[in-house]
């Protein structure tokens, strides 16, 4: 391509339109199921149930230590379909690209995409790409649509959650949350904090080994608090936590003492929170741990009888109750 940032004839359906996405978006997600020539992908049939999910991606900065707004995207759809028990299988991406948005970076964005699902084993099927007006977007903006198949056998959910069982989360909390901000260098902090964003699989193909799975999400926007409401309007039933089993990174924890957030509330994007029958907790914990991306795993709490509110066992042995999430804790990060 002769340009270097985009134009509004990029996205015109027409010849330049044609040059960004074969130079720039197939050439780097090419794939045995991608056909820029047609407007459907055909997929082999399939066993199993089948698990749709679709997000959209707006994190500024764009690229950030740890990732960039294109891997984010394949990693947050993957993990969607992880948590669900699925192995994820397929991929669309919509681009909205705006005027003026520098080719080279675009590039950049699209390899780490490419890169994040070939590592994934996802194939990108189909996609679309618009361009707005200069100053009606913020750079770049991706939605998608995820595909993946569910063994029939499988049965997940809040409704499947007893008293009794065991919460466990795979690693350190809100890492996201805080490289994306200090990568922002807002409020004069700067770090060396890297996004957890990645691929959950391995650790859900791992724990779905347990008979005694009862449900996985992963704490995105709202963080782990927002998981444990869900948890307890969907059960009514009481959940506990222990301050002094979470795992948080000491830069993440320095930050949220300084600016006043609270590591419970903030985005992580590469973990998985857990609840399994109480006698296979030891056993989850285990196999958790002796993953690479589960080496920072806990139990955390328990699922108890009670009044559907979130506790938290203070390090200083005192409790709080942990209220919904109201306000957005940070500026959008996902």
């Amino acid at each position: 391509m002769d340009d270097t940032h985009i134009r509004l004839a990029h996205g015109n359906g027409g010849s330049y339109m044609r040059e960004l996405i074969e130079t720039v978006f197939a050439r780097h997600l090419s794939n045995p199921f991608l056909n820029v020539q047609s407007d459907a992908a055909q997929l082999p049939a399939m066993d199993g149930v089948v698990m749709v999910t679709t997000d959209g991606f707006t994190v500024q900065p764009l690229e950030f230590p740890g990732g960039t707004i294109g891997s984010l995207a394949v990693h947050g759809t993957v993990n969607d379909l992880s948590v669900s028990g699925a192995t994820p299988k397929y991929l669309t991406i919509n681009a909205f690209i705006e005027e003026g948005f520098d080719i080279a970076q675009l590039e950049r964005i699209v390899i780490s995409l490419a890169d994040a699902a070939r590592e994934a084993k996802i194939h990108v099927v189909a996609g679309d790409t618009k361009v707005v007006p200069r100053g009606e977007g913020g750079g770049l903006y991706l939605a998608t649509t995820g595909i993946g198949i569910r063994p029939k056998h499988l049965q997940l959910g809040l409704d499947r959650i007893q008293t009794g069982d065991v919460i466990l989360v795979s690693g350190t909390v809100g890492d996201h949350g805080i490289a994306v901000m200090l990568a922002r260098e807002q409020f004069g902090l700067r770090g060396e904090l890297l996004s957890d964003a990645a691929n959950v699989s391995s650790l859900t193909q791992t724990l779905m080994q347990l008979t005694g799975l009862r449900f996985m999400r992963d704490p995105t926007r709202g963080g782990l608090a927002t998981i444990m409401h869900e948890i307890c309007r969907a059960t009514s039933m009481e959940i506990r936590l222990r301050q002094i089993t979470i795992p948080v990174q000491d830069q993440v924890a320095s930050v949220c003492e300084i600016l006043g957030y609270d590591p419970m509330f903030l985005a992580s994007e590469g973990r998985v929170v857990a609840v399994v029958e109480a006698s296979q907790a030891d056993e989850a914990l285990t196999k958790l741990q002796a993953l690479p991306q589960g080496r920072d795993a806990a139990i955390i709490g328990s699922v108890n009888i009670g009044c559907g509110q979130v506790v938290l066992e203070t390090e200083l042995g005192g409790e709080r109750i942990l209220e919904e999430l109201e306000d957005d804790p940070l500026p959008r990060i996902c």
